[in-house]
């Protein structure tokens, strides 16, 4: 497994890389955005550890940029931005884990693994319900006519809905098992990763709306049969 570390500190990245090393993965690392923004979409890498607080593109921006483009790499930010709101900033923005500074690099392990075990069963290879599917191995969501790859985000939240059809999901339990976040911050990432569905599932078609139903005030549920 290759893996990318965008890092400015050099005692951090050198504590990172040597213990990414032992632990048996392959590091490459740089210490700017713009620098590491580039290795990405070279698409040689199979997970990307961040900082934010970088020169000449910050980790934020980076992410949002990969993101808007439809770049599905898991990432992992690392970062001495530890308050609430930054870190749930990230995970709207399309990180897969947050790490705040200082840390432990059996954790970053751990968490570089959960990530990485965050599927389907390798066995499965597709899901689907009514006139949606999911090609799991590439993440891609077929909605009638349209097509999109999800982020690792929005196909976990996609999925975890598609276990029950019609079942209404609360916010919380969405959080707990997508974010795995056991308590509710009062935040929207719930809200916004939704949307992004609806967006990428409605784009260009105005035959079909989107597979999700918001239930007010309660959460959400995939429909067990389109309206259209």
């Amino acid at each position: 497994m290759k893996i990318l570390l965008i890092e400015d500190e050099a005692k951090i990245a050198e504590f990172v890389i040597k213990g990414l090393q032992q632990a048996g993965y392959e590091v490459d690392h740089v210490g700017d955005g713009a620098s590491g923004l580039a290795l990405i979409l070279e698409g040689q890498h199979d997970l990307v550890i961040l900082d934010v607080m970088l020169p000449k593109l910050n980790g934020f921006d980076l992410l949002r940029q990969l993101r808007q483009d439809g770049n599905t790499m898991p990432v992992i930010i690392l970062s001495a931005k530890v308050d609430l709101p930054d870190r749930l900033l990230g995970f709207e923005i399309g990180a897969d884990d947050y790490l705040p500074k200082p840390f432990f690099v059996e954790e970053l392990i751990a968490r570089i693994r959960a990530v990485m075990n965050r599927k389907v069963p390798e066995q499965v290879q597709h899901m689907s319900s009514h006139h949606l599917t999911l090609d799991v191995v590439n993440r891609k969501a077929q909605w009638h006519e349209v097509s999109a790859i999800l982020s690792q985000r929005e196909f976990s939240l996609l999925a975890y809905l598609m276990r029950s059809p019609g079942h209404i999901y609360s916010r919380q339990q969405i959080l707990k098992h997508v974010w795995e976040i056991n308590f509710d911050p009062e935040t929207n990432v719930v809200d916004v990763c939704v949307r992004r569905i609806k967006r990428k599932l409605s784009r260009n078609s105005n035959e079909h709306s989107s597979p999700i139903e918001s239930v007010r005030g309660v959460g959400y549920r995939l429909k067990v049969e389109d309206a259209a």
